[in-house]
């Protein structure tokens, strides 16, 4: 018998599915997100649903095969083998769960207003299917109130109510694509229900995959949450991408600034510049606030300039090659810039709002011939502002370092030879402090 306390009857039935582990978790959204929680939920005892519009990601994780490089293999083949684990683009698989959580993007449009129609439609075609003693999770960094102001009214159409007959909270996803310190299981967990009920059933869900679940009083707490992590971060890396133009001014390296703040054990976290912010939070979160607190008569200036600056850093970028080049005697145009890394962080294949797709974009357009290297990404994927599509990597030899007239450092993989860079390269535009160790180089070194 549970020793946790609900008051619905609906909500008793599934808190015993939930805890007999009989409930079937259904995931919305087999991405970077979607697809490890959904192993996470498997590997705790559920069957689980996988859904997703894409029918190459289906007709992958059937065969056992990863279309995401970072998580390794061993998870699709433990999944692809398990008689708990159906994948499947048909959404009338998703009536069969107990549980579905929700894990669609949450982009920007134009200008910088949330697009949510992921959201949208993915919580109308759950509505479609809807039925009593289900319990619905959003996992998409959005703003506060869009659990119970956007989601909520679009399931209640079907005459069920929330909190009665389903159940509904926000646990913001919290992935770090490429980290080896922490994983899916082992990040804690937010929660935040619309109701008590709800925020008892998706406690007890989150607990049974998930080392440490941390429950909140609602889910504005848990969607605020998050966004105040991003923007925490955002807002110091634009700090240290404002200081590098002018400690470079000042013959001053802001790499070595860093390290030496960093050595004092309290009241610092050390924040490292780049070449611009790339992922799906970091770029794109800040903004949903920005967005939302216009509606409560409030302006978010320090959200604002720190997008202003963070995005103003690829041209910085384009900027320092152009200098660079001119120091060997060269013009932009027409010049060869061998870009080493598109992934918009080391040692992915994740080229979510990449910096380098805007570099790229800005060279092109002063006339640069651009060719890329990224031993994990071999071909430019589509973007959806971005059309780089024709762009393939580049084998990294002497002869192709020797023949650019710019190597241009965006993203520092571990898996690059940067010995090699540094023994054949003419020019060097380094926006990673990549080549640190490897100084000096036989060429002409510049720091962006």
């Amino acid at each position: 018998m549970s020793t946790q306390t609900v008051t619905s009857p609906a909500a008793r039935d599934l808190l015993q599915k939930l805890e007999d582990r009989t409930a079937t978790i259904g995931v919305v959204g087999l991405g970077y997100v979607g697809l490890p929680l959904l192993s996470a939920m498997h590997d705790a005892g559920y069957p689980v649903v996988g859904y997703d519009r894409d029918a190459s990601k289906i007709v992958k994780l059937k065969a056992g095969e990863t279309y995401l490089h970072h998580l390794g293999t061993e998870m699709v083949t433990n999944l692809a083998g398990s008689d708990r684990f159906l994948p499947t683009t048909d959404a009338d698989e998703l009536g069969k769960a107990d549980v579905i959580i929700l894990c669609v993007p949450t982009p920007l449009g134009k200008h910088l207003d949330p697009d949510m129609s992921y959201i949208v439609s993915s919580t109308e075609m759950v509505a479609e299917r809807l039925r009593p003693g289900q319990l619905i999770c959003l996992e998409s960094t959005t703003y506060p109130g869009t659990t119970r102001g956007d989601c909520v009214p679009i399931l209640e159409k079907t005459g069920l109510k929330a909190g009665q007959d389903f159940f509904i909270a926000f646990s913001p996803e919290r992935e770090d694509p490429g980290r080896k310190s922490h994983d899916t299981r082992t990040i804690p967990k937010l929660v935040g229900g619309t109701d008590a009920d709800s925020t008892v059933l998706a406690t007890t869900l989150y607990r049974a995959a998930i080392a440490e679940v941390v429950p909140v009083d609602s889910a504005e707490i848990a969607e605020a949450a998050k966004l105040l992590e991003n923007i925490y971060r955002a807002v110091n890396i634009a700090l240290v991408n404002e200081l590098k133009p002018v400690l470079h001014s000042m013959g001053i390296d802001v790499w070595k600034v860093v390290d030496a703040a960093a050595t004092k054990p309290f009241g610092f976290q050390a924040f490292y510049p780049g070449p611009g912010l790339g992922g799906h939070c970091i770029p794109i979160d800040p903004f949903y606030l920005t967005w939302k607190a216009k509606e409560f008569g409030h302006r978010t200036k320090f959200i604002e300039l720190a997008g202003e600056i963070n995005s103003a850093m690829p041209r910085y970028v384009v900027q320092r090659t152009m200098e660079g080049l001119n120091q060997v005697g060269k013009a932009v145009h027409g010049a060869k810039v061998l870009v080493l890394g598109i992934a918009y962080k080391p040692d992915v294949d994740d080229i979510r709002e990449t910096p380098a797709a805007e570099i790229i974009t800005l060279l092109q357009e002063f006339g640069a011939e651009i060719s890329y290297h990224d031993p994990h990404c071999p071909v430019f994927p589509s973007m959806r502002h971005y059309d780089l599509a024709d762009l393939e990597s580049v084998e990294l030899t002497p002869e192709t370092l020797a023949a650019a007239d710019a190597v241009l450092i965006v993203t520092h993989h571990q898996a690059i030879d940067w010995k090699s860079v540094a023994d054949h390269a003419g020019l060097v535009v380094d926006t990673r402090n990549a080549m640190a160790p490897h100084m000096p180089i036989r060429g002409t070194y510049v720091a962006s």
